[in-house]
């Protein structure tokens, strides 16, 4: 019993880890059943109780005829959403605002070329999913950047801690867009501070359109 314990553990944190690491993308569907025994070298009890570990936690969901998907990167993603799923979004725009001028202000100092070139991609893919209309893909889009900021400014916890609210944040900007709280170019100044290396503006332009949300919820 021990063993069959320990194998299904394992099996559980190898399944865990491509989830974490994005490498099964949250909405994706994981690999069939035989694909995972295949991967994980163990049978196939194995697998089914280690995918209803993950199921039973939240990661993932079955889906009756279509299969299994991704749900949540991290067993606190799912706690903490369970927490705020009543919350006002005025709450939740206070939350960003204090983690999005910090991101913004670590950003801009610690940006490479490379982060500035994705940021300009990023900023210019929002603006095109504005110009069509797809409000999936402004919210999408929309939350990329931000991510891509957060992940800029080289601060692990400050990612942590931001990738474990992305669905509040995400349901944020949808109603924001929805609202018509939110421009085109609404982070346009923002992406060229940071792009430009200039910490207080990347924070100011972050604080200016957070409190403006502020005022309008």
């Amino acid at each position: 019993m021990a063993r069959r314990t320990g194998l299904i553990d394992t099996a559980v944190e190898a399944l865990r880890s491509r989830i974490s690491s994005g490498e099964w993308a949250v909405g994706s569907r994981i690999p069939p059943e035989p694909a995972l025994v295949a991967l994980l070298g163990v049978g196939r009890n194995t697998v089914r109780e280690a995918v209803q570990s993950l199921v039973h936690a939240g990661l993932v969901e079955r889906r009756q005829g279509s299969g299994t998907y991704v749900l949540s990167r991290s067993e606190m993603a799912v706690t903490m959403g369970r927490q705020i799923a009543d919350a006002r979004q005025r709450d939740v725009v206070s939350v960003r605002r204090a983690l999005e001028m910090e991101a913004a202000r670590l950003a801009a100092r610690r940006r490479t070329a490379t982060d500035a070139s994705d940021l300009l991609a990023k900023r210019d893919a929002r603006a095109r999913a504005y110009e069509g209309g797809d409000l999936d893909a402004m919210v999408a889009t929309d939350l990329e950047l931000h991510r891509s900021i957060v992940r800029t400014s080289g601060n692990p916890v400050l990612q942590s801690l931001y990738d474990n609210l992305l669905e509040a944040i995400g349901d944020n900007i949808r109603f924001n867009f929805v609202t018509d709280s939110h421009a085109d170019d609404a982070h346009d100044s923002l992406v060229e501070a940071i792009v430009a290396g200039n910490p207080e503006r990347a924070a100011s332009e972050t604080s200016a359109y957070l409190s403006g949300l502020l005022e309008d919820a």
